[in-house]
């Protein structure tokens, strides 16, 4: 497993046990510091997962607004919290690094939900994140629908 796999991993299963515990912001360092230390004790991975997991997170509401946009057929809150949580950070890869090729974090986002997820979570996400990458790069830019248009659908 490369470092930065590893490290995505450990994002990953932070930001799913915070949103499984319901989202308590005062616990997020806590969680992440946990899974850290459970499962690579010893990894310097120079501050990658927490500054994917803060990302994630303070860009939370356009993340789950531009999942809703490219999945409409799935609300966030009825995917399942892996899922939804992949997503994210599949998402917040695409749109926000700067670092992360958008196929490297497409690949590694489908790679995330085929180990974590169901039996339909790998081609789940990979349609999602393949129409938000086709968006942004035949587009340039994610139009997302807004908050109040999401809670009335």
């Amino acid at each position: 497993m490369s470092n930065r796999h590893l490290s995505r991993t450990i994002a990953m299963q932070s930001l799913y046990e915070w949103d499984f515990l319901g989202q308590p912001a005062e616990r997020l360092e806590e969680i992440l510091a946990y899974n850290k230390k459970e499962f690579a004790p010893d990894f310097d991975d120079k501050g990658y997962m927490a500054e994917t997991v803060k990302g994630v997170i303070e860009h939370l509401k356009e993340l789950d607004n531009i999942i809703t946009t490219f999945a409409p057929e799935w609300p966030i809150e009825n995917m399942t919290v892996m899922d939804r949580n992949i997503l994210r950070l599949g998402t917040y890869e695409l749109k926000f690094s700067q670092t992360i090729p958008s196929k490297v974090a497409i690949n590694e986002a489908i790679e995330l939900a085929k180990t974590f997820g169901g039996d339909a979570s790998g081609k789940f996400v990979n349609g999602v994140l393949g129409a938000i990458y086709k968006e942004v790069f035949t587009k340039g830019e994610i139009k997302s629908v807004d908050a109040k248009e999401t809670e009335e659908k």
